[in-house]
């Protein structure tokens, strides 16, 4: 009797037992069905959300989109000084459109992403060729203001010296491309204005103790013979080529950089590529630190990718150790970075 006692209380406990993991494995599975209707309430109310911030995007994106075009349909016939004013507003425009996109980008589409960077490139690219058609440059008119006198006349490019080093014939470009010079300069400020510049070839060549300030964005920077001079210029949408430069101090944004024969010089660089050096020894970079306040706008134009600096990614092709860094160039230490430019 005793031993059937025993036996059905522990039959008892194993059925309780039973049901305790019956019910608990009811009660886990309806947590997971809870937890996956859930989950899937979410992301049906975040595909709703986000679709409809991209509609929103959409119609505020193409709402300004026209409103720029038909600014610059505008321009058509108009004198000089409307046509002014009025890429100046689409300039601003455009750059809030830009904007706009980049708070954007989290939800959208990788192809919306895409539709909306060609259209801001096509309206880039209008304000462009308008410019271009209905304010001529001025080709060679610089402005100029020196210590010893208020101006300078600019130099005609054909006195500008050849370069006799036949084996660096790639850093300076064809006289043909030129199409804004400086030479033979001595202590003297020089600027020149984004209209100036826009899409130009720019030539620096024999300059000795001065500030060159060149607002804007050009197609190229060639700069040879540079003594003791501070160039700054805003973003180059192709290549910065340097030879014979020593004793100074460059800050340029572009997508390529080749520098030789130069020494003891400072560059704060904004590159997209990477930095070459060639017979060049004391070469110190820091990312680019210059600004004005047209730079962003000039960033768009030029088509560089602000978010991507190479600046301390540079190849000496006179130094071809591999894993042992090359005594030619250096990082310049933050301490000894320069940051206060004047203008």
């Amino acid at each position: 009797m005793e031993a059937m006692a025993e036996h059905s209380q522990e039959t008892r406990v194993t059925g309780e037992s039973g049901a305790d993991k019956i019910q608990e494995r009811l009660q886990r599975r309806h947590q997971a069905r809870a937890e996956d209707a859930e989950r899937k309430k979410e992301a049906k109310e975040s595909r709703s959300v986000a679709e409809e911030n991209s509609e929103y995007f959409s119609s505020t994106f193409n709402a300004e989109r026209a409103s720029i075009e038909e600014l610059l349909s505008s321009c058509s016939g108009a004198d000089r000084a409307v046509v002014t004013q009025t890429l100046e507003e689409a300039t601003v425009k455009t750059l809030q459109l830009q904007k706009f996109l980049n708070d954007s980008m989290l939800f959208l589409t990788q192809y919306d992403l895409r539709r909306a960077q060609d259209a801001l490139q096509k309206l880039l690219t209008s304000s462009a060729d308008i410019r271009e058609e209905a304010l001529p440059k001025k080709k060679f008119a610089f402005r100029a203001r020196s210590k010893a006198t208020d101006k300078v006349s600019a130099p005609p490019v054909t006195d500008t010296p050849a370069v006799t080093d036949s084996t660096k014939v790639d850093v300076v470009a064809p006289a043909e491309s030129v199409q804004c010079c400086f030479s033979n300069m001595d202590n003297v400020c020089v600027i020149k204005t984004a209209e100036e510049i826009h899409k130009q070839d720019v030539l620096l060549t024999h300059l000795t103790n001065c500030k060159v300030r060149l607002f804007g964005s050009p197609s190229t920077l060639h700069m040879t013979h540079i003594d003791n001079c501070e160039i700054l210029c805003g973003p180059v949408s192709s290549s910065v080529f340097v030879d014979h430069c020593r004793n100074s101090t460059l800050a340029i944004p572009c997508q390529q950089l080749r520098t030789h024969n130069t020494t003891d010089t400072q560059v704060y660089l904004h590159i997209t590529s990477r930095a070459i050096v060639e017979d060049c020894r004391g070469v110190g970079f820091a990312p680019f630190t210059f600004s004005y306040p047209t730079l962003d706008e000039d960033f768009i134009v030029s088509g560089l990718d602000r978010d991507r600096n190479n600046w301390s990614q540079v190849d000496d092709f006179n130094w071809l150790a591999a894993g042992t860094p090359s005594p030619n160039w250096t990082v310049i230490p933050e301490a000894d970075r320069k940051t206060n430019w004047e203008l």
